[in-house]
């Protein structure tokens, strides 16, 4: 179920970027949204290039504890991206007011909200019994 989750909330942020890309998301970005618009829409865009391929590389690499440890920090920021995206919500130049533009952020919020507590890396530590 956690790998269906994983690729469940990658899937809702690869669209998301796409919708990013159409509601000029770069004019709520700190370095990008003092820049004229046509070279804040490319930078943003070609910005992705890289990002995607540390993503894949990480959230797909052959080292069992990197790829759990990627996959973890990754639905972490799944959820704090959804908080942000909730916060800035009522910003002037925020432009995701549809349901499908919500449903792409906060489902993949709840995507690794579920996975972060089914991998149990939000319960509390079991308690030691050494003393």
């Amino acid at each position: 179920m956690r790998h269906a989750l994983f690729l469940f909330g990658f899937a809702l942020l690869a669209s998301h970027e796409i919708d990013a890309a159409l509601a000029a998301e770069w004019r709520l970005l700190y370095g990008l949204r003092g820049l004229d618009e046509p070279v804040a829409a490319r930078a943003f865009t070609l910005a992705h290039v890289p990002l995607f391929v540390a993503l894949l590389w990480l959230l797909f690499h052959p080292q069992f504890a990197v790829r759990i440890w990627s996959r973890r920090v990754f639905m972490a920021f799944l959820v704090v991206h959804a908080g942000l995206h909730a916060r800035l919500s009522g910003h002037v130049d925020y432009g995701f007011a549809g349901w499908d533009s919500n449903l792409l952020i906060f489902g993949a919020g709840v995507a690794g909200l579920v996975y972060l507590v089914s991998d149990g890396w939000l319960s509390p530590p079991a308690p030691s019994s050494q003393s």
